[in-house]
């Protein structure tokens, strides 16, 4: 039977049979009270579906979670029991030994995009392995475009959350039971590739870090898994937490697809095969669609721009029926993109939404020295940029031209003059990526510092 919720069309039912006392239960309970998500954000389809899952037949709420079958396969949905939440006590006094470690700093906080790592499953003598874990992990999200082009747009923070023993529930089959901070398991929902944490504790955890975009757990285990959840972003202020088996080599690209919903705001553009035909209105994700190709391009609606251009996932961008979870109604920009199969590249317009995402969180341009700050003729101004965006250097309004493209300038070099006056020296950067091609996208791509300068 096909059931619709907020945001996508299952295979499985919802109806549950009468709670009993089992591992299935103990694990459902303790560990699938809902990982907030890496949102699955598909605004247009939530749109044309309803706004929250139902709660169960026992009245409990009910939260919807993405998971993945094996490597390279096609994702599902479906819904689990919500987290209880927090208490004023517990949003308070988060974690008390959720100690922060810096990752990767590429500026202020607030100028980045700040992702948070937290791990499950590691003991106290394992957080130097959790640290470790988190580096190789990002190492493998910032070797896919456009998180390649852009690492310097991102802060990363490791958050110990220290565990009574090692490894998750579920692993390495149902009858395994792990005390841990997060309450990891497989097995979620009785699906074993599932990966489902408490998301109260995980909101508990993040809270430690100075700032919070994006959240990712780590769970300390071989064993492919992961998951995706789609309702958390507007009540805790980042774009959603996906899970992911630390130690599988495939389990980073559920990571990735994930942040392709949170952060880039895309659909899934695969199908569930015998879902029918979509008949409501039209979508407001960027990647999928019920206009053809002649419609996009006569209207200039939604990947016009991008029709018939060879993309990074392979072949060229048009008009593929099927995404959305419906096989009939809904179009796609390509025929296989990672927000249809694991392993895969984003596609043009899929690149372009996330480039926009990134640019919602972090600023083009950034500097350690604060702007605004009053400097001296000999102070040194750093600045940061993206390798596709140039800066350029003004005195009280004039470009110092010869400074053009420079990320490191001193006032006095620059022009500013030793009359005893104030003066201003402004830094403007744009990115020029031809990787967006939508003005109204292309507008947060731009940026300037200002700083007074005296005598």
């Amino acid at each position: 039977m096909l059931r619709r919720t907020s945001i996508c069309a299952s295979t499985r039912t919802s109806a549950r049979a009468t709670p009993r006392i089992s591992l299935r239960t103990s694990l459902r309970t303790a560990a699938a009270v809902g990982l907030a998500a890496v949102a699955l954000t598909a605004a247009a389809t939530s749109t044309a579906q309803g706004a929250t899952p139902p709660p169960d037949p026992q009245g409990q709420p009910t939260q919807q979670v993405e998971y993945f079958t094996g490597p390279g396969g096609h994702p599902r949905h479906t819904t689990i029991p919500a987290s209880k939440p927090l208490s004023r006590s517990a949003k308070a006094a988060p974690a008390s030994d959720g100690q922060v470690t810096p990752i990767v700093q590429n500026g202020p906080v607030g100028t980045k995009l700040d992702v948070v790592f937290i791990g499950d499953g590691y003991t106290a003598a394992q957080q130097a392995t959790f640290h470790a874990d988190v580096r190789a992990k990002w190492a493998k999200m910032t070797a896919v475009e456009p998180y390649a082009s852009y690492t310097g747009l991102f802060n990363v923070w490791a958050v110990d959350a220290v565990s009574r023993q090692s490894g998750v529930s579920g692993d390495p089959d149902r009858n395994a039971v792990r005390d841990t901070a997060l309450g990891s398991a497989f097995f979620c929902d009785d699906i074993e590739r599932l990966l489902c944490v408490d998301t109260g504790k995980v909101e508990s955890y993040a809270a430690k870090a100075p700032a919070a975009d994006l959240v990712v757990v780590l769970a300390n285990s071989t064993k492919y898994g992961g998951a995706g959840y789609n309702d958390i972003s507007s009540k805790v202020g980042y774009d959603g937490i996906a899970t992911a088996s630390a130690h599988n080599a495939d389990a980073v690209q559920i990571a990735i697809h994930e942040t392709g919903h949170s952060l880039g705001k895309l659909a899934d553009e695969y199908d569930y095969g015998q879902s029918g035909t979509y008949s409501g209105p039209e979508p407001g994700s960027a990647n999928i669609t019920t206009y053809t190709v002649d419609q996009m391009t006569t209207r200039k609606q939604k990947w016009y721009r991008w029709m018939g251009q060879k993309s990074p996932d392979g072949g060229t961008v048009g008009a593929y029926e099927g995404g959305g979870y419906y096989q009939f109604g809904l179009n796609r920009p390509t025929e296989n993109s990672i927000m249809r199969t694991l392993g895969r590249e984003f596609n043009l317009p899929g690149r372009e939404a996330m480039i926009a995402g990134f640019y919602r969180h972090a600023s083009v341009l950034s500097s350690p020295v604060a702007a605004g700050r009053t400097l001296s003729r000999g102070d040194r101004i750093p600045v940061t940029l993206p390798a596709s965006a140039q800066v350029k250097w003004y005195v009280d309004g004039r470009e110092a031209k010869a400074w053009r493209g420079k990320t490191t300038v001193v006032p006095r070099s620059l022009g500013v003059p030793s009359d005893g006056r104030a003066h201003t020296v402004t830094a403007k950067a744009v990115d020029g990526t031809d990787a967006v091609r939508d003005p109204a996208l292309r507008k947060p791509l731009s940026a300037s510092l200002s700083w007074q300068v005296t005598r």
